[in-house]
């Protein structure tokens, strides 16, 4: 008796074959729509060169901002630098929610004015970040933060 069925492993592999071929085709002309309509590089498109831009100007401090670095100057002006012997100053506002530690701080007697330097971080809702300020006795006994800024 003569078997005239063809085998599995022929039915099988060229439907497998078929498909694979099929779905390799979809995935080439759909990434061709990428290719052409996106890149620029080769077509002899110029590029615009009139367009300028401008700076975008800084927004005003928030409140909480504010109330920071004023925590932070007076954390900076009351701390007795001998007794702190490098050790970092924790310093914490009630008013926002912010903390940070003082790890340094530098005070020195330029052209007569007393001014303190201080590195410190801020945690706050914004995330955490460091920061370096200076402070300066003016008259009247009084500490004026001169700056805060980020340090970058």
């Amino acid at each position: 008796m003569e078997v005239i069925a063809k085998t599995h492993r022929h039915t099988k592999s060229s439907l497998r074959r078929s498909f694979r071929l099929s779905v390799v085709g979809i995935a080439i002309l759909s990434l061709s729509g990428c290719m052409t309509g996106g890149l620029d590089f080769l077509s002899s498109a110029k590029v615009d060169r009139s367009v300028a831009t401008g700076t975008v100007p800084q927004p005003a401090p928030s409140t909480d901002t504010l109330s920071d670095e004023m925590t932070v100057r007076n954390a900076v002006t009351s701390a007795d630098i001998q007794k702190l012997e490098g050790q970092p100053l924790p310093w914490a506002n009630a008013s926002t929610g912010s903390a940070g530690i003082i790890d340094t701080i530098v005070e020195n007697n330029d052209s007569g004015q007393v001014c303190r330097q201080f590195r410190t971080t801020r945690h706050s809702y914004v995330g955490i970040a460091k920061f370096y300020g200076k402070t300066c006795l003016v008259g009247g006994g009084n500490w004026q933060l001169l700056s805060f800024q980020p340090e970058s």
